[in-house]
């Protein structure tokens, strides 16, 4: 089989809800008809995404999920969507999930996230010799308990897993999940010297190389994000060093060679929903590090990705093939 990609980390089962305008501390909000209920975290989006654009590779999800209505839908559902779920293990803990606030006014969302059975995943519950991929890609750091925990040796049990997999001769990943608070500078810089590819969003990347990238006025400050690819190589990523928002995708490759590509021109009513959109970015580079593309050719791909994960309200309905991908970037153009 030509590319074999292990997708590791948080399993989560997302319970949406629509609601017309995020209500102040004490105050209500109506939730519209329209709830749903969908997996989520990297394992099922990024590693479903995978699968969607490179329908014939060999995409396992390794992680866990607990003993009972929610893993039994989780696993039911990666399945379905091509992943091999062999590494996927039962917890005396229950399905980790989250509920998502969706603004259908504004677009943007709110997360209420229990860690439950992805608590269980350390070190030592990771099976590296069942493991047959030459990526492993695993996400989300500071939503993982067992990994964010202290390492003598490596700085963080994260790092430790990298190092592991690395010393195996397979090619690492990482993401990271946006939160405030002060736990990037402590928790991501450890990971970063055993990743080879690093794909993160603006807000996470400047949390970890502490370099602002909006204004005040929320605006992007375009003119950072070399300086912040810079830090986050020098930090350790090895291949490529990614940064995207929804203006557009970043990357440095390791020769120290910037790319750039804004978003995809999509027209109005396009957007479904922006739930798993920085997931399918990432999907989509990966995608084309596996097909040995080039660092432009891959920011094309991640932002084609994420725009047909807009197409739908869910994380991973809307994308397709890389052919599809191509496609749309013809349509639409950038």
């Amino acid at each position: 089989m030509k590319h074999r990609i292990c997708v590791a980390g948080n399993i989560v089962v997302d319970r949406l809800y629509p609601v017309r305008g995020y209500p102040a501390r004490g105050q209500l909000t109506q939730i519209l008809d329209g709830i749903s209920l969908s997996t989520g975290g990297a394992v099922p989006n990024t590693g479903i995404d995978l699968a969607s654009l490179l329908p014939e590779a060999k995409v396992s999800a390794l992680g866990f999920v607990g003993r009972d209505a929610d893993g039994d839908f989780a696993v039911e559902r990666m399945t379905a969507r091509g992943l091999d779920c062999a590494m996927v293990r039962r917890s005396g803990r229950r399905t980790a999930f989250t509920d998502v606030m969706s603004d259908v006014v504004t677009r943007e969302r709110t997360f209420f996230t229990h860690a439950g059975a992805n608590a269980d995943l350390v070190p030592e519950s990771i099976p590296f010799d069942e493991i047959d991929a030459d990526l492993f890609h695993i996400g989300y750091i500071l939503l993982l308990d067992g990994l964010d925990a202290p390492d003598g040796e490596y700085g963080t049990k994260m790092a430790r897993v990298l190092a592991e997999a690395r010393r195996r001769g397979v090619r690492t990943s990482i993401d990271v999940v946006t939160e405030t608070g002060d736990r990037f500078a402590r928790l991501v810089p450890p990971a970063l010297r055993y990743t080879d590819y690093c794909v993160i969003n603006e807000l996470e990347a400047a949390a970890s190389t502490g370099i602002a990238l909006r204004g005040p006025d929320g605006a992007l400050r375009t003119e950072r994000i070399p300086a912040a690819l810079t830090a986050l190589r020098a930090l350790g990523v090895a291949e490529w060093a990614v940064i995207h928002a929804p203006e557009g995708g970043w990357g440095m490759d390791r020769a120290g060679r910037c790319a750039a590509v804004p978003s995809l021109r999509l027209p109005d009513g396009f957007i479904a929903g922006t739930v798993g959109a920085g997931d399918a970015f990432c999907a989509g580079v990966l995608a084309a590090a596996e097909e040995e593309m080039t660092l432009p050719e891959a920011l094309r791909l991640g932002a084609a990705a994420a725009a047909m994960s807009l197409s739908q309200p869910g994380a991973t309905e809307g994308v397709g093939t890389v052919a599809d991908a191509q496609a749309l970037i013809e349509k639409y153009g950038f």
